[in-house]
């Protein structure tokens, strides 16, 4: 059960629903989702050469710029997720940004990397859902 804010402070603010939980999520799955890509990045700037092995090929791949890519986005995406507590409609679109080149950077990192790439996608999905469908509840709160 909700109930107003005037119940408590005398100001008639809005019921939120059970949504304002789902907002928290994403931003809490945002810091983690921008820590493991900016983990992922240095991980690939320390181990800068990588080989992937194909059904009979090998391909030689330098990991140099996709590692600082990672580093970026995920510092980005874990900022904004921290600011997006405060129920900033800027974090919020920004939120979506980060969230939505995370997601793209981890498409690309498949052959490299893909449980890791995979579960960090997983994750984007639902931070851009939970932004675009309800993010404005939480400043409500």
């Amino acid at each position: 059960m909700s109930r107003t804010m005037s119940d408590t402070q005398g100001v008639g603010y809005r019921d939120v629903s059970g949504w304002v939980g789902w907002i928290a999520f994403a931003a809490v799955f945002m810091m983690v989702g921008g820590v493991m890509n900016a983990i992922s990045g240095l991980v690939a700037l320390v181990n800068d050469e990588w080989v992937v092995w194909a059904h009979t090929d090998s391909l030689y791949v330098d990991l140099t710029t996709w590692g600082w890519a990672h580093l970026i986005i995920g510092l980005v995406v874990a900022l904004s997720g921290a600011a997006l507590l405060t129920g900033s409609v800027v974090a919020r679109t920004v939120g979506v940004i980060a969230a939505s080149l995370s997601l793209l950077a981890n498409w690309l990192w498949l052959p490299a990397y893909p449980f890791w790439a995979i579960t960090v996608m997983v994750i984007d999905a639902l931070i851009i859902w939970a932004l675009i469908v309800h993010g404005g509840e939480l400043r409500k709160v």
